[in-house]
């Protein structure tokens, strides 16, 4: 069956515009977006569809260069190319596909990823060394574990060179051998001044992340699908935690999974603004913290 992308309307771009625009802000900082080759992301678009007609409907399903001009039209000032291995062998690959992308889109943030493999920790250190500005581990997708002694020189290196790593660490939305806040909750501790931000708030296990944010001054927190429709019918975000976010609201950065979400991207910046949480903390979650944290 032919999958048929939604097209945004010009009405959309002009809501999107008009959102950050009304904040008196330069743009959007998305630091949740997924650009990777051609075939590994047509396995990821492959993968929600065999859930089934309407699970999990991919949005923007346009061709690579329709998504990066779409996404300038919202006005998002920098984003990133996130990608995510599940074998051995791949991180290396992937690695030079991504730092060709943002060397070829320079409103992109160079993007990297590992895995618990020999050589992990060197091949690591050379994409610092090369401009990385952000990493992601997926133990869900990955199926490993985070405490794996293979990733310890890798940890150790990103916490030294002070370089993000977003990881996708919570249970949602399906749990995996090593999701949930134990696993990572020992790397931080064996790693203190590591910066990671946790993809989806840590969701479902809202609460024991932003335990852990509490806990270490560089734990982050992203928006990405988080107090959506969509999200909030599976993995609803607990009312009462709500005022910690104001009190966090130096570490959460905007993220949407854009093109990979189930519904407008407009949609994601208005779930935000429902909160009630005020425009300063809007202005810091959909740019400030971002462009701190990045050094923009």
């Amino acid at each position: 069956m032919a999958r048929v992308s939604y097209a945004a309307s010009a009405e959309e771009e002009a809501d999107v515009r008009a959102f950050w625009k009304d904040l008196g802000l330069p743009g959007l900082i998305d630091v949740h977006t997924h650009f990777m080759p051609h075939r590994v992301m047509r396995k990821v678009w492959a993968y929600f569809d065999a859930l089934g007609d309407g699970v999990w409907p991919i949005t923007y399903r346009q061709e690579e260069a329709e998504r990066v001009a779409l996404l300038r039209r919202f006005g998002v000032v920098r984003y990133t190319s996130l990608l995510y291995p599940h074998k051995p062998g791949m991180a290396q690959w992937l690695n030079g596909w991504a730092a060709e992308f943002a060397a070829a889109h320079d409103d992109c943030l160079h993007s990297a990823t590992f895995y618990p493999e020999p050589g992990a920790a060197e091949y690591v250190g050379e994409a610092i060394a090369s401009g990385a500005q952000v990493f992601k581990a997926h133990l869900q997708v990955g199926g490993y574990d985070p405490r794996d002694p293979l990733l310890d020189g890798v940890w150790g290196a990103l916490a030294d060179a002070r370089v993000p790593v977003i990881v996708h660490c919570g249970s949602g939305p399906l749990e995996g051998p090593f999701t949930g806040p134990g696993p990572f909750a020992e790397v931080l501790s064996a790693h203190p001044g590591l910066t990671a931000v946790v993809a989806h708030a840590g969701s479902p296990e809202y609460t024991e992340f932003l335990d852990l944010a509490e806990r270490y001054d560089g734990v982050h927190l992203d928006t990405t699908m988080v107090f959506t429709d969509f999200t909030e019918r599976s993995a609803p975000f607990p009312p009462e935690e709500v005022p910690r976010l104001k009190a966090l609201e130096d570490r959460l950065l905007f993220g949407t999974d854009f093109p990979n979400i189930p519904y407008p991207f407009v949609h994601q910046l208005r779930s935000l603004a429902g909160l009630g949480l005020g425009d300063g903390w809007l202005r810091a979650v959909l740019y400030g913290n971002g462009a701190r944290l990045f050094s923009l």
